[in-house]
């Protein structure tokens, strides 16, 4: 099984401070769904690990969130792609859970799901928090530049063996080509 685990907002669709509260407030980041298509097409199982939370803060509930899941599984399936499964942690970041990124139980779950070792992995996102997860998950960490990314890369902590991409996009380019 060829998988690959992505991060939701500022790697498939356009992040907000504000959070991204409403189906309409999901807008996608230009290529990111074409780019996994191109995955699913290719064999890949897609997955999307993301911390969410909106909910414990009340921002949305899991009704607004299935809603905007929704829209993105159609935006995509349009393109004739589609995604496995999404794995989000929906605890605030004063609830001390192990599934919020930057801690990996996110990642363990999804293991857990296909059964497999996540080393070498791909695991794209565009903050500190999704690399360390996916790097203690044993995952190849990237970063993209979308999103926080391009704060990220100017911090000294990045995980060894983090390999960088312009966009989400761009990493699939690399990971299909076998760079």
């Amino acid at each position: 099984m060829k998988l690959i685990i992505l991060d939701r907002d500022g790697v498939i669709n356009e992040d907000s401070a504000a959070y991204i509260k409403h189906p309409d407030e999901w807008i996608p980041i230009p290529g990111s769904l074409q780019a996994i298509a191109r995955l699913h097409q290719a064999g890949w199982t897609v997955a999307i690990a993301s911390n969410q939370s909106g909910l414990a803060r009340g921002y949305f509930d899991m009704t607004t969130l299935t809603a905007i899941h929704r829209k993105m599984r159609k935006e995509l399936a349009n393109l004739g792609g589609s995604i496995d499964a999404i794995f989000v942690c929906p605890h605030g970041p004063d609830d001390h859970c192990s599934c919020r990124k930057p801690l990996p139980g996110l990642f363990h779950d999804i293991a857990r799901r296909y059964d497999i070792s996540l080393e070498n992995v791909p695991a794209i996102g565009d903050s500190m928090r999704d690399l360390k997860a996916s790097y203690e998950a044993g995952c190849s960490p990237w970063l993209v530049q979308t999103g926080n990314g391009a704060k990220t890369i100017k911090q000294d902590d990045i995980p060894p063996g983090t390999r960088f991409a312009e966009n989400l996009a761009d990493a699939v380019d690399q990971i299909l080509s076998g760079h």
